[in-house]
């Protein structure tokens, strides 16, 4: 497991702010998601309830992301990670499913301000509406065509992941779509 991130720390102010969120542990975890085994195995995994779909839940150690109709995200404590795949497989036994540690493989960031929502239509096609995309649901899409998935954790706090191999590219894209006189006035 690595000791930093693919942004190191980076951060970026301007019409919002974009931070690199730090370690985070990121487990894949797919199978039949509407199985009793699976809602237990996310709700010890995390503490948190089977999410519906495009839906994030959080509980008392991590959140489970609807990512598919056969796979969720789950996000634990960064040193955690290796163990709750255990503990996952585990419960699981025999039940068909895939439980992967893919932490190290993503980059994680916050993107806080009141015009995140702006920022983000410059270049995803998905509704940025607050009615389309309220707070809660998670979008798994594409920023600058490339892959991203982001949800807002309230009005003015959002997370993005992405793959860490363009994480660099994703903190760029970012920083040059919130830059102070860019505002196109969405919201």
């Amino acid at each position: 497991m690595s000791s930093v991130t693919a942004l190191n720390g980076a951060t970026s102010n301007g019409i919002i702010n974009v931070a690199d969120a730090g370690l985070m542990g990121m487990i894949t975890l797919r199978g039949d998601l509407a199985s009793a085994g699976m809602a237990k195995a996310v709700k010890a995994a995390t503490g948190s309830p089977m999410p519906a779909m495009r839906q994030i839940t959080t509980g008392k150690s991590g959140a489970a992301a609807w990512m598919s109709s056969d796979e969720l995200l789950l996000m634990v404590d960064y040193a955690d990670a290796d163990a709750v795949v255990a503990k996952i497989s585990k419960s699981l036994g025999a039940a068909h499913h895939l439980a992967v540690n893919v932490s190290d493989a993503r980059a994680v960031f916050n993107l806080p301000g009141d015009q995140i929502r702006d920022v983000l239509a410059k270049g995803s096609p998905a509704d940025m509406s607050n009615d389309a995309f309220p707070i809660g649901e998670v979008r798994r899409t594409r920023i600058g065509q490339l892959a991203v998935a982001f949800w807002f954790t309230d009005a003015q706090n959002a997370k993005l992941v992405c793959f860490r191999s363009v994480g660099g590219h994703i903190m760029r894209w970012l920083e040059n779509a919130s830059e102070i006189g860019s505002e196109v006035g969405f919201h």
